[in-house]
């Protein structure tokens, strides 16, 4: 359901906006530019409650991302699986895309669509993914300071003093943001605890503690980290609303967040965890 003040847009608009943004970039807009621009995103002149529309049946999911163990060996798969497949809807449930999770052998994948079915619309245009070929780098990260004991935090803060003050960070922020966790898209490693205090959660099926799987990012690196966490190489991305220079994949969970994926290390075909930091 759309929220009553956001338009849904479809898919071809949104596509169509990015080109336009990306093709003007250090230039002005053509009048022809403008104008469907303007069709697009209809300006207001004063607030506007538009009306909700439900949407019955069935929608088509996006694609997020497709992952080979080959290229990402921390995926532990289940037995007999080397292809893992993120999709999800376009819309919030209640906060954030609803996300499926397909484990498959690749060698069993045939019959690929040419053009395979698309929803009509999307919430925002933030859940859109831009198609991006992902270049795996593998790192090693460690847990927010939340998550380690009081003793480890204080040997801690008293070891990166120093370095904190030369950023203008306190201990703990220095930290999180250079030290401890990587921003940006990853799988495995730890998770962020941005906005929330740690939330253990246990798995439905088995009460297995759940792991980090894969984290959704709006930015692939973090305005606090300074270059700590830069990808080799750059990303990069052609310019369109809400872009900056570290989001080449258009996506944006709430107002620049992280969507956390948790599975059960035990079985990751049992129902998986979403929350957002």
């Amino acid at each position: 359901m759309v929220d009553g003040i956001n338009p849904a847009l479809s898919l071809a608009d949104l596509r169509l906006e990015r080109r336009i943004f990306a093709a003007s970039h250090g230039r002005d807009l053509t009048p022809e530019e403008r104008e469907t621009l303007e069709r697009i995103r209809p300006p207001r002149t004063h607030p506007v409650r538009l009306a909700v529309q439900a949407y019955d049946g069935p929608i088509a999911m996006l694609p997020v991302a497709q992952l080979y163990v080959r290229d990402v060996p921390d995926l532990s798969p289940p037995e007999g699986k080397d292809l893992l497949q993120v999709l999800w809807c376009p819309f919030d449930h209640p906060i954030m895309p609803r996300t499926l999770l397909f484990w498959r052998s690749a060698a069993a994948v045939t019959g690929i669509l040419d053009a395979p079915p698309e929803p009509s619309a999307v919430q925002f245009d933030g859940y859109l993914p831009e198609p991006c070929v992902l270049e795996p780098e593998q790192i090693t990260e460690y847990p927010d300071h939340l998550e380690l004991s009081e003793e480890l935090r204080e040997q801690l803060r008293q070891w990166s003093v120093p370095q904190a003050a030369e950023e203008g960070m306190d201990p703990d922020t220095y930290y999180d943001c250079v030290l401890s966790n990587a921003p940006g898209w990853k799988v495995g490693g730890w998770p962020a605890w941005n906005s929330t205090d740690p939330s253990p959660q246990s798995c439905s099926e088995c009460g297995t503690g759940m792991e980090l799987l894969m984290t959704v990012a709006t930015f692939e690196e973090g305005d606090d980290a300074g270059n700590s966490w830069s990808p080799h190489p750059h990303p990069g991305a052609g310019p369109y609303p809400g872009h900056r220079g570290h989001n080449a994949t258009g996506v944006q969970i709430g107002s620049g967040y992280r969507q956390h994926l948790f599975v059960c290390p035990a079985e990751p075909e049992h129902p998986h965890i979403e929350s957002m930091t």
